[in-house]
């Protein structure tokens, strides 16, 4: 199989080329990427647990779904293809904003990248992909903020980012 390519980018989010996933992580190349945030009609996030044999932040909670958008993919187009692939099921989102942001891991990777992240709603289960997630559940956004303060250690580096420039993003508009 061949090792998925992430797109490098500069920073006003123009493609510069492409590298394989890993080695991007490895030098923390910038490169484009998306977070999707799934709100229900109470206002809650969606959470996905990783699974417990990712190779980097296993069993950690995180947003919806992200990953790295591919050649020719638009931002939308790839949040809805991975939530697919993750979650198992179709949302239509909607693009709040993008940021960059770097985070190391324990292992010696880094993320580097510029976030798209991107909004949508939905009411039902997912149906988990579990080589994807290890669990799934409902949070409010409030309750969220409270647990990254009291247990940092269970989410994804890069969601706690993620989450503090999504917190602020509806602190300033109406979602």
């Amino acid at each position: 199989m061949l090792e998925e390519k992430v797109i490098l980018v500069n920073e006003l989010d123009e493609p510069i080329g492409t590298m394989g996933k890993m080695e991007a992580h490895e030098k923390a190349v910038l490169h484009r990427a998306f977070s999707v945030f799934i709100l229900n009609n109470n206002n809650e996030i969606m959470l996905q647990q990783r699974a417990h044999h990712k190779y980097h932040s296993p069993l950690l909670w995180t947003n919806t779904c992200c990953s790295h958008q591919r050649v020719g993919e638009s931002n939308i187009e790839a949040g809805i293809r991975r939530l697919r692939e993750e979650m198992g099921f179709e949302a239509n989102l909607k693009e709040l904003f993008h940021f960059i942001y770097k985070a190391p891991f324990d292992n010696g990777l880094t993320e580097h990248e510029l976030d798209h992240v991107m909004i949508g709603y939905f009411d039902n289960e997912p149906k988990i992909n579990t080589e994807e997630v290890e669990s799934w559940k409902w949070m409010k956004i409030e309750d969220i903020r409270n647990d990254m303060i009291i247990n940092p250690d269970i989410y994804t580096i890069w969601f706690k980012i993620i989450f503090d420039e999504f917190y602020h993003y509806i602190e300033d508009h109406k979602l």
